[in-house]
């Protein structure tokens, strides 16, 4: 791991960062090449994003050119429209739910806003991501390739992971937490586990959740199998029709709400919930 590291970028390989923000422990990436900037995730709010933007000049004068969202939620995305210089780029899913559901989870940030920031959660432009794509694109940065892929739900529709042609670097986005526990509420944990599976099999020594310190295969491993005794949980109790609030946790790998919550969805995706 790389270590507590707030307020400080992390070169994990030649022209490839990740800065973590001590606002919601969110990491954001910066892929660095000859023909410009490539940013992994844009935070929650302009103003966020424009500190963003300062810290990246601290890094490299290359413009920013692409812009890559993870996965639609506000606290990746909300500070997309302060890159107009740049495409934003995400998973076909991610454009749809952001599109759908991004003005309510403006309305539901807005309700928990305290109020010397209201002002800043108002003047928040919800950009979509332009560019679009199913499975997989690669982007050449100018000397490199930044490899776009998406492997089943879990998190959300439509996460998806950022890999290089040549670093070993992977940010995964939410798909992975190191500092909490996953977050279940719009997630599949039927599915997410085989998603986990597909990523963990890409080449890569040092991966970058969406937030929290660096994680090593091994604590990736780890975090599979979390996965897999909640699935494997939830198909047991879903077929026996045992509600949500009676199942015994004893065991489980993580608090009670969170376990409550991931069956509940696991519930739905199974049908019947």
């Amino acid at each position: 791991m790389v270590g507590m590291s707030y307020g400080t970028w992390d070169e994990l390989a030649e022209g490839v960062f990740r800065r973590r923000w001590e606002s919601l422990d969110l990491n954001v990436g910066l892929v660095v090449g000859a023909e410009g900037a490539l940013v992994v995730d844009t935070r929650a709010t302009h103003v966020e994003a424009r500190e963003l933007i300062e810290e990246v000049r601290r890094v490299t004068s290359s413009p920013i050119r692409w812009v890559v969202d993870t996965h639609w939620h506000w606290d990746h995305t909300f500070g997309n429209a302060m890159f107009p210089q740049a495409v934003i780029i995400g998973h076909t899913e991610c454009r749809r739910v952001l599109a759908e559901r991004g003005e309510a989870a403006r309305a539901e940030l807005l309700a928990s806003a305290s109020e010397a920031r209201r002002g800043e959660v108002e003047e928040i432009e919800i950009r979509l991501p332009e560019e679009t794509f199913e499975r997989e694109q690669e982007i050449d940065i100018g000397g490199r390739s930044v490899a776009l892929t998406h492997h089943g739900r879990g998190h959300t529709e439509g996460d998806l992971v950022v890999t290089l042609s040549d670093a070993p670097v992977l940010f995964a986005g939410d798909l992975l937490e190191e500092s909490a526990p996953p977050w279940f509420g719009d997630g599949y944990p039927i599915a997410w586990p085989a998603t986990v599976e597909a990523v963990i099999a890409l080449p890569a020594d040092i991966v970058v959740p969406g937030h929290g310190d660096t994680m090593t295969a091994g604590d990736v491993a780890t975090q599979l199998e979390e996965l897999r005794w909640i699935a494997g949980l939830a198909r047991q109790v879903h077929a026996a029709g045992t509600p949500v609030a009676e199942v015994d946790l004893a065991g489980a790998p993580y608090p009670e709400s969170t376990m409550r919550e991931a069956l509940v969805r696991a519930y739905v995706e199974l049908g019947g919930g």
